[in-house]
């Protein structure tokens, strides 16, 4: 085996490890307009609502154990660790603060709602 195919070989053996710990951002669902949205709609996005809070905890645990395995590295040395934590931290910042948005947004829809039907 050449130099060429053992650093293949080891490239496609390490690849998978680093998509193992890639943190995928859920997407905010849309924001259903309170003034017009019917109470079947309102409930279908108070669910999705939901279930975009429990995605974005599962990627907020994830973007944490990055920024604790990149603090450990910085504490070993690693050059390039500093700049990776930095951008977890950025990530996880953005993710938190879109969270909000989602929860104010919705909440702000729900006065709408109660507003245009109040029976």
């Amino acid at each position: 085996m050449n130099i060429q195919t053992a650093a293949l070989t080891l490239g496609l053996l390490v690849a998978p490890l680093g998509l193992a710990n890639a943190c995928d951002a859920p997407v905010a669902p849309p924001t259903p307009d309170g003034d017009s949205a019917t109470l079947d709609e309102m409930v279908a996005a108070q669910g999705e609502v939901k279930a975009f809070q429990a995605a974005n905890a599962e990627y907020l645990t994830c973007v944490d154990e990055k920024m604790v395995a990149e603090k450990a590295a910085i504490d070993e040395g690693d050059d390039g660790a500093q700049e990776r934590y930095a951008l977890a931290a950025a990530d996880y910042n953005a993710a938190v603060s879109r969270e909000e948005q989602v929860a104010a947004d919705f909440n702000t829809a729900i006065r709408a709602y109660k507003a245009a039907n109040p029976n």
